[in-house]
């Protein structure tokens, strides 16, 4: 409800202002050569990240191969990690592209990783459109951040 009844910062959530002191309140997890990785404020279930290239564009087609290359190293990366972390039975991945799709930035393309376990959809997502998630998102990125840290290292 903060979300939809709240302000909305101008602005891309996915564009690099550059200042890493911000990382941790924009939950941003990596910066790589040509992508970032960071929680969704709004998660489906825990561990629900985005890939996004650092490259403001909408379109799969019109990245470069070496950062659409990147992309998919991030997402397999990001997968493996949170495996690791999470211990997850399945796993969606997917990008919603234009607005019609379902894109909330239809303008920056990103990919959803989102973690998943036998009867993890109820009546809670499914009907009454509520999300519950039952881990605070400082104690996720806690979790996770290191693990990017030390990929980012390689």
């Amino acid at each position: 409800m903060q979300y939809i009844q709240g302000e909305k910062p101008p602005g891309c959530i996915f564009c690099d202002d550059g200042d890493r002191a911000s990382d941790r309140e924009r939950l941003l997890l990596l910066r790589a050569d040509h992508a970032i990785v960071m929680l969704n404020r709004y998660p489906y279930a825990a561990g629900h990240l985005m890939v996004a290239p650092s490259v403001h564009q909408g379109e799969l087609s019109e990245l470069a191969v070496d950062i659409r290359s990147e992309l998919m190293q991030l997402i397999a990366d990001s997968s493996r990690i949170l495996k690791t972390v999470y211990r997850y039975e399945g796993l969606n991945i997917g990008a919603n592209l234009g607005a019609s799709a379902g894109a909330g930035f239809a303008e920056h393309l990103h990919f959803h990783l989102v973690p998943r376990w036998l009867g993890d959809v109820n009546f809670m997502t499914s009907i009454a459109e509520t999300r519950v998630i039952p881990e605070h998102l400082d104690r996720i990125y806690d979790e996770l951040q290191p693990r990017f840290e030390e990929l980012s290292r390689r």
